[in-house]
Formats: C-alpha cells, structure tokens, sequence
C-alpha cells in the first residue's frame, strides 16, 4: 500500500487514529483515561516543593505538579495547561504557558505578538498570512502562530481557526471562577489528527479499518519490545520505570560494516518506534559496535530523522561506556497501557 493514509476508528470502544505511510505505522493516537495534553484547568496551589523547584495543585483530575514556584503562594488560583502524560503514580504535568492551538493557528494569551512559520518562505505568501493575521487579530493583546499548514490554504479557512482559538482564548483568560474546574479539554484522537496530520492524504472513516489496512498487524509489533530494521539488523526497546532501553543488533550480518548499518537504521527509526509506542523520559542506546570516528554521523543522522518528529527530545549524548542518552518529553500515552 503506497502513499499516506489517516485512519479514524476505534478499538475497545475507545477512539484511535492511525497514520499509514507506504504501507508502515508511522504515527497512532488513541483515547486515554489521563488527561490530555492541551486541557486548561482553573488550578489550587497547593504546597511548593522547594527541593524540585516546583509546586504541587489541585485539579479536577487529581494533583499536578508545575514547575514553579516563584510568585504562587498556597491557596491561590491559577490557570494551568496539561503539558503531557505522567509516569504512574506521579501528578500530571502542567505549565502556565497557555497555547490554544488548531490546524492553522496557535493562540498565545500571554505572550503577545504575530508569528508565521519559519517553514513558510514565500514573501508573497508570508505577506498574504500577515494581512489575514491583522484582520483577525486587530488591536487584540493576545500572541498568534500560523502555522505550517498555512501555506496555501483557503483564507477564508485560515480566519476561521484564528476567531475559534480567540474566541477560546477569551473565555478562557477572561474565566472568574474561584474553584478547581476544567475550562477547556484536550484534542481527541480524531481532533488531533485533523489538526496535525496535515500533509495530502487519503482519509478512512469506516468501522473496520484498522483491520482492513493493517493497522492492528502493526500495533501487534508495537506491542512487542523487537522492532525490525532493514537489512536484517533489528532493536529490542525495554521500558523499565528509570528509563527506556534501546538494544542495537546486526542479525545475521557479520560484515565489517555491520555495525554501523545497523546503527544508522536505528537512528532513521528510532523516532517513529517511540512515538508509536508512547514512550519518553530518559531514554539509552546500546548500540552495535562502530568505529568511534563514526559516531558523529550516527549522530547527524539521529538529529535528521528528530527534525520532524512530533515530541521534543533532547540529545544528552555519548557515555564513558559507549551508550548513547537522549531526554524525550512524555506527550503520548503508553501504548503498552491501551493494548493489555
């Protein structure tokens, strides 16, 4: 099966997304019991922690812990936003960095401003986004992003996400209330592949199809810890509750180069296997064995295959014993969790 395909279902009567690409999952989303990343909450501080420089609140969903303390005293009321998933048993992540944001548009209450995306660099078209921005933004003190998906897009499109994220920002910013409550959800699954999932593709909206498309074949790899690579080569990715181990192996191939075939594999796929999988925190490779004066470009190709990924990760670099750190923000449910 060639091509792109998104495709909207639902597995344990709970939503999924999934994204084909030539055949390979490249990206899945599903409906969880936490909260979603983007959900705004009406928030109690509560106690600092001075030792983690942070604060523990009081949510609707239970407590969460923000990364700050400096001007909050307990029992004052703040707006915070989810800003990914917590490890079991920890409070739910959470920022003040408020970001309404949609297929086209990024909203930034508290950070004034307008913005176009850097990926975007015809003038003409930067121009044409600046003129929608102006006419929807007018003297408003709110920030806007527009984003990559703008590129091209129907105006008419593009002023309307702008007016829905205002409009959100507004009731949102503008919010009275004196106890904990959640004033806006986080994206679905559906939602979020609408929104971010934005290059041409072919759609599929009928029951069954992650059946028909391969799409449950391939969370069964996922499930697993053995990921394939090309030429034979394949990695074992272990999550324990300190980190996640990656295990580089050649397979039958006893060449020379072996080693760093493999490697290099790992680094192109590695992205992918964790965003499937929704794995992050700290994260470990052990790699195949490679010449040192070839580890920069296992790292350039790691880096590449990064630029597009959807999670922030952080390369923390090379040990005294040969491994490889990464630091990857937690934003996707654990898969392993869904799929049991």
């Amino acid at each position: 099966m060639k091509g792109r395909t998104i495709i909207l279902d639902h597995i344990q009567d709970r939503e999924a997304a999934a994204l084909m690409v030539d055949g390979k999952l490249e990206d899945f989303l599903f409906e969880s019991d936490a909260p979603a990343p983007g959900t705004i909450y009406r928030a109690r501080a509560d106690r600092p922690v001075k030792g983690q420089g942070g604060m523990f609140l009081t949510t609707p969903d239970g407590p969460a812990f923000l990364r700050q303390v400096k001007g909050l005293a307990p029992g004052q009321m703040i707006l915070v936003q989810v800003s990914g998933y917590a490890e079991p048993g920890k409070a739910i992540p959470v920022t003040q960095k408020l970001l309404l944001k949609s297929r086209y548009a990024i909203v930034t209450p508290e950070a004034p401003g307008l913005n176009i995306s850097r990926s975007i660099r015809d003038e003409d078209e930067r121009d044409r986004l600046l003129e929608i921005a102006h006419e929807e933004m007018g003297d408003m003190d709110y920030g806007l992003i527009l984003r990559s998906a703008c590129a091209g897009a129907d105006g008419e499109d593009i002023a309307e996400d702008i007016a829905a994220m205002v409009a959100m920002a507004a009731q949102v910013m503008q919010d009275e209330g004196t106890e904990a409550e959640v004033l806006a959800e986080g994206d679905t699954p559906h939602l979020l592949a609408w929104r971010d999932w934005v290059e041409p593709a072919d759609v599929e909206r009928e029951a069954g199809g992650f059946e028909r498309l391969g799409v449950l074949d391939a969370l069964d790899i996922a499930r697993g810890t053995r990921e394939p690579l090309p030429g034979g080569a394949f990695m074992f990715i272990e999550p324990t509750r300190a980190l996640v181990a990656v295990d580089v192996n050649t397979g039958a191939d006893t060449s020379l180069a072996a080693g760093l075939k493999a490697n290099m594999a790992a680094a192109k796929a590695l992205p992918r296997a964790l965003r499937v999988r929704g794995l992050g925190g700290q994260i470990v490779l052990d790699l195949a064995p490679m010449p040192k004066k070839d580890r920069r470009g296992f790292e350039t190709a790691l880096r590449a295959a990064l630029r597009t990924d959807s999670e922030e990760t952080i390369l923390a670099g090379w040990t005294n014993l040969g491994h490889y750190e990464l630091q990857r923000k937690r934003g996707r449910p654990l898969l392993q969790e869904f799929l049991k």
